[in-house]
């Protein structure tokens, strides 16, 4: 008897954790039926159109320490070399720092960036490559762990370098404010990009949205492994039903060996409140608080164009800008992205709009109105990274159901790496559970 017959497995939500979780229980030809409640899949990191032009709800960089994601997207039907503009490690905030690293091997690529670094004086760079010396003697481990912004002040690092290189990486990396961001997450992110290899620091922007990136591919994947994805089709509730669960939808109800839950904090809450076992990890999602990240999209004519396809604006209201042009195409296409809480969330979409704009004439000469704006908030993007959180397990007291999402027990915070890697653990234990009945 194939030790997999009896397992059906249900999974909600066709963001990137949910559908790495399908791919990897697919591949093993275990039914999979993925439940999504919108029209589009990818959660929180999908396409979307807008004025006829395809966007994604939010600009998200990949680095090539995100093994797992990548290796996936090949699985199904991607190409790295095409689907990414790929470039060596770089950070420019314009006219106050650039840090361009080298094609050599980890870390002597970042030493060299570091002490080649513009914008800071010879002391702040050889404190900086001192701390990442120090940190590499550490292993990246901390015995406790503390605010990133208190690490860094231990280790002499000045308020411009703060500002300048580790704000900037921190804010990218945890989308949390240095001031009350993990440093021991903060390290594990330095530690897997800028510690082993050279590639794994590389950055990888896509050139196409994210919903094509990976899950409609997986979804096709998906299909043609037997499984299902359902779109506009959300789960209601959720109810033990003899060694497996009972999920109900609109369009009725069907049963499950397993369920994976990867929807949003919130949503998961709702779902698992019918359980009185599942109280106190419904307490510790609700305890999670959750950060924002604006993405604004300002279309130029097409001759518009930045330095670089990607840089940094320092002490503004856009952190990070990309040219849509020389990534994937889009000539005078624009996104500003501001990660965490800040001041702009006190501004309506239009005051913000404009503020942008502003900058943009400033910062490079664009005298040109946008001939259109478009503000996509996400205001619970991320869970706050703060130090010692504690985070959901996937696995829960009901041995049929798990956990995944970026929010969930891992050694990253919420990024598409986190999301994938809990997807696929939870997978792993679905199987683990079921082959040890055997």
């Amino acid at each position: 008897m194939n030790k997999h017959e009896n397992l059906n497995v249900a999974i909600i939500g066709a963001g990137y954790a949910g559908m790495a979780a399908a791919v990897a229980l697919a591949e093993q030809g275990i039914q999979v039926t993925v439940f999504e409640s919108a029209r589009q899949l990818g959660g929180r990191a999908r396409g979307v159109t807008y004025q006829g032009t395809q966007l994604d709800n939010g600009q998200h960089l990949l680095l090539g320490c995100y093994h797992q994601t990548l290796r996936l997207i090949k699985q199904v039907g991607g190409n790295i070399e095409q689907d990414f503009l790929r470039q060596p490690l770089q950070l420019d905030l314009h006219g106050h720092f650039s840090l361009h690293a080298p094609r050599l091997p980890a870390p002597l690529h970042l030493l060299i960036a570091l002490l080649l670094a513009h914008g800071l004086t010879w002391r702040e760079r050889i404190s900086a490559a001192r701390f990442m010396l120090t940190l590499r003697k550490m292993h990246f481990k901390l015995p406790q762990d503390m605010a990133a912004s208190e690490l860094l002040t231990r280790y002499d690092q000045s308020t411009a370098l703060i500002q300048k290189l580790w704000e900037p990486l921190c804010i990218a990396a945890l989308n949390t404010p240095v001031v009350i961001a993990s440093a021991r997450v903060l390290l594990n992110v330095l530690k897997d990009a800028l510690n082993q290899t050279r590639a794994d620091s590389d950055m990888l922007i896509p050139r196409i949205d994210f919903t094509s990136l990976f899950p409609a591919r997986a979804a096709r994947y998906i299909k043609k492994y037997g499984g299902h994805v359902l779109t506009s089709c959300g789960v209601e509730s959720l109810r033990p039903h003899e060694d497996g669960m009972e999920i109900t939808t609109k369009r009725g109800s069907l049963y499950f060996s397993h369920v994976i839950c990867a929807t949003p904090p919130v949503t998961t809450a709702r779902l698992l409140n019918a359980f009185d076992t599942l109280a106190p990890v419904v307490a510790q999602i609700e305890s999670l608080q959750h950060q924002p990240i604006y993405t604004l999209y300002l279309q130029y004519p097409p001759r518009v164009k930045l330095p670089y396809a990607m840089l940094g604006l320092h002490q503004r209201y856009s952190q990070w800008l990309f040219d849509k042009g020389q990534i994937s195409g889009q000539h005078g296409l624009i996104a500003s992205v501001i990660s965490a809480e800040g001041r702009h969330q006190n501004l309506s979409h239009d005051e913000l709009g404009q503020k942008v704009i502003a900058e943009l004439h400033k910062e490079f000469g664009f005298t040109d109105t946008p001939q259109w704006l478009k503000v996509i908030a996400e205001k619970r993007a991320t869970f706050a990274c703060t130090p010692d959180l504690q985070r959901p397990a996937q696995r829960t007291p009901l041995p049929c159901l798990f956990l995944a999402g970026d929010y969930t027990q891992g050694e990253y915070p919420a990024t598409l790496e986190g999301a994938v890697q809990s997807g696929l653990r939870c997978a792993e234990l679905c199987v683990k559970g079921h082959t040890s009945q055997f």
